[in-house]
């Protein structure tokens, strides 16, 4: 016996050798290769996008509109902070008794994961920037744990966080028709690519809870790790 695997071991290590290449080929075949969308305002749910883009479905044109606005330390944050960044959007306001504390926690684990990214970043508008202005963010950022080298709480002018809100992230619905620029923020967690482009959305409520057709935080954090392996 020892005789004829010695006259063989050539032949059974190349069979073995064959094997797990045909046994890896399978399972490739077999689990479908991760992809993430490239959202365009016409793929997404119409109240969440203003009627100027609705209809708009060029995925190299839908791209996040520059913006300026005030971060919680009184500093001036533009897209161009963000540029060549994977980061995470969501619309909030500081006194919602809701479901924006349980975002906020959600953002807070979020952060801990991600802080040893160096490509990575959060980002938070008010919806509320007349009620949430520099001075109250700098005071929630505190009380959150809010990393600033990370994660920007940002107010300004209502009328351009509505458009971004709408235009841009594709996000937020429209509030009361009789007041102008009314947001009402949505659950959205939203996530941005290195090259402006909004890649999915996720329920910042769910941190790792299960919901038919969304997904939650967890999951959030998987793209985002897989689109840094794509870079």
């Amino acid at each position: 016996m020892k005789e004829i695997l010695k006259k063989y071991r050539l032949f059974f290590g190349v069979m073995i050798v064959l094997s797990i290449v045909f046994l890896s080929l399978f399972y490739r075949a077999l689990k479908p290769e991760k992809t993430l969308p490239i959202y365009t305002p016409a793929m997404v749910n119409p109240e969440m996008v203003d009627t100027l883009v609705q209809h708009q479905d060029n995925k190299q044109k839908h791209k996040i509109a520059d913006f300026a606005l005030t971060n919680q330390n009184g500093e001036t944050i533009t897209q161009k902070d963000y540029e060549n960044f994977i980061y995470v959007a969501d619309f909030f306001f500081t006194t919602c008794p809701t479901i924006c504390p349980i975002m906020t926690d959600n953002m807070v684990w979020l952060q801990e994961q991600i802080k040893d990214y160096p490509d990575v970043k959060l980002l938070s508008f008010s919806v509320t920037p007349e009620i949430d202005t520099q001075e109250v963010l700098a005071q929630y950022a505190k009380e959150k744990g809010v990393n600033s080298k990370k994660w920007n709480l940002l107010t300004g002018d209502k009328k351009d966080i509505y458009y971004l809100a709408r235009q841009s992230f594709l996000a937020v619905k429209t509030g009361s028709p009789d007041e102008m620029y009314d947001m009402v923020h949505t659950e959205n967690f939203v996530l941005v690519d290195k090259k402006g482009r909004v890649r999915g959305f996720y329920d910042g409520t769910l941190l790792n809870e299960e919901q038919k057709d969304v997904k939650n935080v967890k999951q959030l954090l998987e793209d985002i790790q897989w689109l840094r392996e794509q870079n």
